[in-house]
């Protein structure tokens, strides 16, 4: 994962710093969206393939993880089809993850989020997206 630039939207500061501290501890770059439509803007602006993947918190101001991730797979690039999104919420129900993956995301991580998973998480749906 070093060297990889991952997209994080997160309207938390704390939330956010602690999450790119997480990141950093792997040499994974972050670029930082406080909120659903900043994220947007933010990969819609980017190179094509710029971002490894994106970690998406579910609620948020202005727009939502939601429309944010159904927003971003809709637009015409082809990257916006096959990067990985990565739900980051403390809502862990099953109609919450059932929610997440109809908008478009590929994986759902409950909040606090283990280290070690978000590193597995995030290689197995890279590697996933690179062999595409």
């Amino acid at each position: 994962l070093a060297g990889r630039r991952i997209l994080l939207a997160e309207d938390i500061e704390i939330n956010a710093e602690i999450m790119m501290d997480v990141l950093s501890m792997e040499e994974i770059e972050a670029d930082h969206a406080e909120n659903g439509r900043v994220a947007v803007e933010m990969f819609s602006a980017s190179t094509p393939g710029s971002y490894s993947a994106i970690l998406m918190d579910i609620r948020m101001p202005e727009m939502d993880g939601l429309e944010a991730a159904a927003a971003i797979r809709a637009l015409d690039r082809p990257d916006a089809k096959k990067i990985p999104i990565i739900a980051l919420t403390a809502n862990a129900f099953d109609e919450d993850v059932q929610r997440s993956l109809q908008a478009g995301m590929n994986a759902h991580l409950s909040k606090p989020v283990e280290p070690d998973h978000l590193y597995r998480t995030l290689e197995d749906l890279i590697e996933k997206a690179e062999a595409k």
